[in-house]
Formats: C-alpha cells, structure tokens, sequence
C-alpha cells in the first residue's frame, strides 16, 4: 500500500482570532475587493516605511552640524545601514516559510517607535548612526517581505499596476519626506520635529495593518496565477501541496544567473534614485545655492512625478502585456535626461523651474523602466519555483542593497569637496547674503543709486553667522534706501568708529582678493579684520576653504552623475538578456493557449470523481 505526503489544505479554526491576528492566514483567494483592501495596506506600510528611511535625507543640511557630523561620516553610514538592509533581505526571504504579514507589521512598529522615541532625544551622532542602523535592518526585511505580498495578490496580468503601486513605497515615502519639509521645516525649526510627525503617522499604519492585514496561505501563495481565471484552480491545487518540499533549499534554489544579472541591472540603473532619496538635498544647496526648502522643493518634483509614473508605467505594460520594450524605452530616456542634469551641473545660475523640468522628465523616464521591471522580475522568480517568491526577492535585495553600499563607499572619493561644503554650510549661507549685498552697498562717493531689495536685507538679518556685523549691513543699507545720504547711513550703522563698520570696512577687500584666488595670509586677516571683528575674520577663514571647493564641486558631481549614466547604459544592455516578450502580439499567443490549459483543466477536475477515503 502507498502513501502521499501531500499535505491538505488545514481546517479553519473555531479560534478566530488566531487567524486573524496570529497567524493571519486566509484559505480561500480573496474576492477581488478584499484583494484590493489587503494590497492597499501593504502599500500604505510600504510608503510608511519608506517615509520614515527618507526623513534623514530632507533634513541632512540641519542634522550633520547638529551632530557634528561630517558629510563622510553621513556616506559612510549609508554604506553600514544599506550593508545591513543587504544581509537582513535574506530574513525577509524567510517568509516563504514563517509568513509575510507579521514581519512586516512587527518590523513597521520597531521603526516607528524608534523614530518617534528614540531619535528625537538622542544627541550624540553615534547613537543615531545606531538607531538608524536598525531602520536600515528593518528596511532590508521589509524591502522582501512587502512586494512578495502584492505578488501573492496580484495575478501576472496586473502585476505591473501592482508592482507600479508597491513602487510607491519608495517613492511616496521621499515625497512625504520632501513634502512635509518643505512646508513644516521653516516654520517647526529643530530638525527632531520631522521624526516626531513621521513616527506618528506610522503609529496609526501599524494599527491599520495589525487589524485588517492578511496573508495567503502557504498552500494557495506557492503556485503561479497568471489572471483571475485560474482562482478556482489555485485553490483546487493547494489541496495537493507540499509546502515543505516546495520551499526546500531556498537560495540555492533561487541564486540562478538569470535573477542575478537582472538584479545588477536594476541596482545599476537605480544609482541616481538612490543618490537622490540621500544626498541630492545637499546637491541643490551646494551646486546651485538653493535653500533647504528650497531643495526638498524639488525633490518633491521627482518624487511626485515617479510616482505617478510608476502607476501608469504598470498599467501601460500590462496593457501591452510585454515588459521589455517599457525597459529599455525608459532607459533611453533616462540616459538623455542625465545628460543634461551634468549639463546643468556646471551652471550654477540655472533657474529653479529649469532644475524641476530636467528632474520631472528623468523620474518618469526611471519610472517607464522600473515599474515594468518588477513586474518581469517576480515572474522571471515564478519561472523557477513560486513557492520560493520571497527568498527570489532577498536575492534582489541583497545585490541592490550591496550595490547602494559601495556607491555610498566611493561617493567620497568622487565628490571629496561636499564634505568641505557641507561642514561649511553656514559659513556659506552668511557669504552668499554678503555677496547678494555687495552691488548695493555703499562706497565712498555715496550710497548706491539702485535701493537694496528687501529679500537681500532679510537675507542679511537671517544669516546664521556673524550676525551683528550683518545686522549693522542691512542697517545701513536700509537707511540708504530710505535717505540716500551715506552720512545718515553710517550714522545709522553706529558711525565710522563702530568696531562692526570697521570690521566690514576691512573685510571687504580681502573677500574680494579670495574670491578671485589671491593669497591671502592669516595674520593678514587677524590684523586687518580680525582686531575689529573676530566673526567676520573667521569668515575670511571659511571663504578660503569654501571657494575652491565651490569652484570644483561642480566637475565632481558632473563625474559622479555620468556613473549613474552608465549605470543606466549596462541596464539598457542588460534587458536584452532578460526573460520575456517584445512582441505584443506573441505575448497575447502565450496567453491564449495558457487558457485554453486552464479551461482543460478545470474541466478534467469537474469530471474527476472524489477520490476513496481510506
């Protein structure tokens, strides 16, 4: 007499809430309006997350001198957390076996309760390179965990919609980031208040999720549904799964060279989006002297435009039912687009809405391409072994986090004068208002003929250095604009003996000698600047560092970006090499005879007797 080790599908529990709330399983496909239900929490927590990894990032320009923390301290960080997230992916991979829904849950409340109670009050720039250590852990999980559920979900035929609106997670979550800075930092000053609100709202996701989220079960989740047809036989077949042998070996069964060289790929393409989501907010401020609103301005541009995108990348490919021809179209564009963001690198009087312009039109070209990429990615895993989702996805997480890692690792020996730049931020804010000032201010012959603006003025009284003296400034040139009398100005100022008069009287000459690269010595500063005003003198001192640093800035992120470019030409090659259809027509044939398979057999299993107990 034989056996079978088939496993039955398990019998619901009179326990309710063990199901709902232990082990969240469902064993029956969900109607297609609770599918939507449960794929809206999982990218809902997605975004959550995401928002909560991104906060740093919109903050960077106020954080690193709170903590006094070097720009390489803080890219040297990112390469440890992404590290981290890398290895942690393959926990994530767990969940073909141990389920999807709990670690994203558990995983979202650690980083909220982080975010919220931990980071607002932490002080020493270790202790945070800590804690956002066990977000970047967390991330790393989450990263498997969440598109292996809109996998489960989805059917292959909108998939891509599905992974469009799990790509959103990222996305949204910078947008959040951006968008909530953009409007609150200026107003909510200490940087902390951002963590505050992001930890907050994630509180009310995790509530959300630990009531409503569920998961398959693993007799119904570790089988390939290609559209909302084969339902029935899904569930027919979980009747006859082994889960166990199903998920045997899990990453040596997935580490195949078709996953692998995909993987590379979408890491290789997605540099520039990784360098955004961190450091581009210190892009805007040091290359194009924006504000940090001002820069989260426009980062909110990217995000908002990749996610509207991704959604409708998905759905077009979908539509098209090839994935292919969306990668490499979107990888073309891309590479234009990148072209002239270098372009625009070296010009740093470029306008704000030409930045957005160049910004929009490459994260829709990153969107066109990635979108359809995960969709082909979960069924090029689905080729393989179904049951083994999860543990195909932790292999995409951990090469993209790996690659995230080592371009965090060179990033300093490509851009080395950020960390010059960034550590002298505020130095370089209060020159910029001195500079603004500068055609308006008096001379000897009197007060200028054109009055000073009153947002130069107000630059002058906001700068974050050297304060009195620039205060004095915008004092006198007020009173320019008011009586056009350099007499009443300088009266105005304190007079000409006023130490901060003086003080600026003597400064300006050596400011000018440094900005054009004229030696100029310390004693030289301390004896002609330094003696009136010890502010202004170490300003003099910062302006030494900041101009050529300034003036070479620009080439190195022109280099650092042109990796990005052809990060994203190895993409474009690389799609050639990828499983799938070019042709829509050939891609309809494929799934025409996949239903005619499925109608058989449904119909062989309508005619099937019930097979004899015992």
């Amino acid at each position: 007499m034989s056996t079978t080790t088939a496993a039955t599908a398990p019998a619901p529990t009179h326990r309710w809430w063990v199901d709902r709330f232990v082990t969240r399983r469902l064993d029956h496909y969900p109607d297609t309006l609770p599918r939507i239900g449960y794929l809206s929490i999982v990218v809902l927590t997605t975004i959550m997350l995401y928002y909560l990894y991104y906060v740093e990032g919109a903050v960077t320009p106020r954080m690193l001198p709170y903590y006094h923390m070097s720009f390489q301290f803080f890219l040297y960080l990112l390469v440890v957390s992404n590290a981290i997230g890398a290895f942690s992916a393959f926990v994530g991979g767990l969940s073909d076996k141990i389920g999807r829904a709990n670690l994203t849950i558990y995983g979202t409340l650690v980083v909220a309760l982080i975010q919220l109670f931990a980071i607002p009050h932490i002080s020493d720039k270790w202790w945070f390179a800590a804690s956002y250590c066990v977000i970047g852990f967390v991330e790393g999980v989450i990263l498997v965990s969440t598109p292996a559920l809109m996998r489960d979900f989805s059917p292959q035929m909108g998939r891509g919609v599905a992974m469009g609106f799990w790509a959103l997670g990222p996305t949204m979550g910078a947008l959040c980031a951006s968008l909530v800075a953009t409007n609150t930092l200026d107003h909510l000053y200490p940087w902390q208040d951002q963590f505050i609100i992001s930890g907050l709202v994630c509180m009310g996701v995790v509530v959300i999720s630990f009531v409503f989220l569920r998961e398959l079960s693993p007799q119904l989740r570790d089988q390939l549904m290609v559209s909302d047809r084969e339902r029935a036989l899904v569930e027919a077949r979980a009747m006859g799964i082994n889960v166990e042998t199903a998920t045997r070996h899990p990453i040596r069964s997935m580490m195949k060279l078709d996953l692998v060289s995909s993987s590379i790929a979408i890491s290789l393409f997605l540099l520039f989006y990784y360098a955004s989501v961190s450091v581009l907010t210190i892009y805007w401020v040091v290359t194009f002297n924006r504000t940090t609103s001002q820069a989260n301005g426009i980062n909110v541009w990217l995000a908002a435009s990749l996610s509207i995108g991704l959604v409708v990348a998905g759905f077009l490919s979908d539509w098209a039912r090839v994935r292919k021809p969306f990668m490499l179209v979107g990888a073309a564009c891309a590479i234009v687009m990148m072209v002239f963001l270098i372009h625009q690198t070296g010009q740093p009087h470029v306008g704000y809405y030409s930045n957005v312009l160049v910004i929009v039109l490459l994260a829709v070209s990153i969107a066109l391409a990635y979108a359809p990429w995960m969709a082909n990615y979960t069924e090029q895993v689905e080729s393989h072994n179904p049951a083994l989702t999860a543990s195909g996805l932790a292999i995409w997480g951990w090469i993209l986090r790996i690659t995230v890692a080592l371009s965090f690792l060179v990033l300093p020996t490509v851009v080395t004068t950020s960390t010059v730049l960034v550590d002298n931020q505020n130095a370089g804010a209060t020159l910029q208002a001195i500079q603004a000032a500068q055609p308006y201010a008096p001379s000897t012959s009197g007060c200028s003929h054109t009055n000073a603006p009153a947002s130069v003025i107000a630059g002058l009284q906001a700068t974050p250095l050297a304060q009195p003296e620039l205060k004095t400034l915008a004092t006198v040139l007020q009173a320019c604009n008011n009586t056009h009398s350099l007499v009443a100005a300088l009266t105005a100022g304190g007079g000409l003996t006023n130490e901060h008069v003086q003080g600026l009287l003597a400064y300006q000459p050596l400011a000018t000698a440094i900005q054009k690269g004229t030696p100029v010595s310390q004693a030289e500063i301390q004896s002609k600047v330094g003696v009136h005003s010890p502010n202004l003198a170490n300003l003099l001192v910062a302006e030494q560092k900041l101009v050529p640093a300034q003036k070479t800035s620009p080439d190195e992120w022109k280099r650092w970006w042109t990796v990005c470019l052809i990060g994203m030409a190895i993409f474009a090659v690389l799609v050639f090499f990828m499983r799938g259809r070019w042709s829509p027509r050939a891609a309809r044939r494929d799934l025409e005879e996949r239903d005619r398979l499925v109608s058989e057999e449904l119909a062989r299993l309508a005619r099937e007797e019930p097979a004899p107990v015992g």
